[in-house]
């Protein structure tokens, strides 16, 4: 036990069969509404990429607020579900879940959902499903490429022999981004092609999910990364990709030129969370009302495109 916060082991779900960290200020302090949900990234289990939702959940309770840091279903410590309801809307009972026990245990009605990659696509993908959901921290989302993307990308190759030869070849993201765009364009598309970044159905999605959660005055906070394995070439590639979405008031873009996809230098890391503290501590959470929040189409309703990466 630390003396700024403290952890311990909670099942989640009416069958207990989720099992997560929470992690809370010492009793004698009232925590700060809302509190912060981390969801997993893929198949990696509540620790994060390199430890980093264990230090992230610490340093966010130790200024003052719950945090809850869990397991998907079949993934980790959690069990495998017995249904044959599909991932994603999996994932979304997982979460509704998770937040019904906070609201009923620990008197949190406000959460943050804060996810890397997959994670921050089901954080954007359910925000819009719940009111408590107050505030989105998506690190690497998907983001459509640009094309001041590309240009950087066949810049940063060019000195590359090999990056020729898989060119000439016909290979390569060029080639496949290509040629998805192509049969998206044609109407000739392969079940490997479903959801790609490229195809504008999925851009036209995405659009919606940003313009349907920000009408809710849901605060964002994203990260982006340029690194060698980043995703994005450059801080704006967000804002370029949709130039039709009123990001102003409720954004904060964080760039991370040297930082690779799972932020896996230490100073990464430490930068990342400074930010998302100040975030936290800047930011003004607002649920919005009922009547605005039932005035929001439920996309996510349907199965969306699976974002292809």
């Amino acid at each position: 036990m630390n003396e700024r916060y403290q952890e311990h082991v909670v099942l989640l779900g009416k069958a207990k069969s989720l099992v997560g960290i929470l992690t809370r200020p010492f009793p004698d302090r009232r925590p700060v509404l809302p509190g912060v949900v981390i969801l997993n990234t893929g198949i990696v289990h509540r620790v994060g990429h390199h430890r980093m939702y264990v230090t992230m959940a610490r340093k966010i309770a130790a200024a003052g607020r719950v945090v809850l840091r869990f397991d998907f279903s079949g993934i980790g410590d959690s069990r495998s579900r017995t249904d044959t309801v599909s991932p994603l809307f999996a994932c979304f009972a997982d979460i509704e879940e998770a937040l019904d026990r906070l609201t009923a245990s620990y008197d949190v009605n406000e959460v943050i959902l804060l996810g890397l990659c997959s994670g921050a696509d089901v954080a954007l993908r359910y925000g819009l499903r719940d009111e408590r959901v107050v505030g989105l921290a998506l690190l690497d989302p998907a983001i459509p490429p640009t094309a001041r993307f590309y240009r950087d990308y066949i810049i940063r190759r060019m000195m590359r022999l090999r990056s020729w030869l898989t060119l000439a070849r016909g290979r390569g993201r060029l080639w496949a981004d290509f040629a998805c765009w192509l049969g998206a364009t044609i109407g000739l598309r392969s079940a490997t092609d479903q959801g790609a970044l490229v195809d504008p159905r999925t851009r036209e999605e995405l659009k919606h999910l940003y313009c349907d959660t920000l009408s809710r005055n849901v605060q964002l906070f994203v990260a982006l990364t340029g690194g060698p394995a980043g995703r994005q070439t450059y801080r704006d590639q967000l804002l370029d990709a949709f130039p039709d979405v009123p990001f102003e008031g409720n954004l904060r873009l964080e760039y991370f030129p040297h930082s690779d996809h799972t932020f896996a230098a230490v100073g990464d890391r430490e930068l990342l969370n400074s930010a998302v503290l100040d975030w936290l501590r800047t930011s003004h959470f607002r649920r919005c009302s009922r009547e605005l929040a039932g005035s929001v189409e439920l996309r996510s309703e349907r199965e969306p495109l699976s974002v292809s990466r």
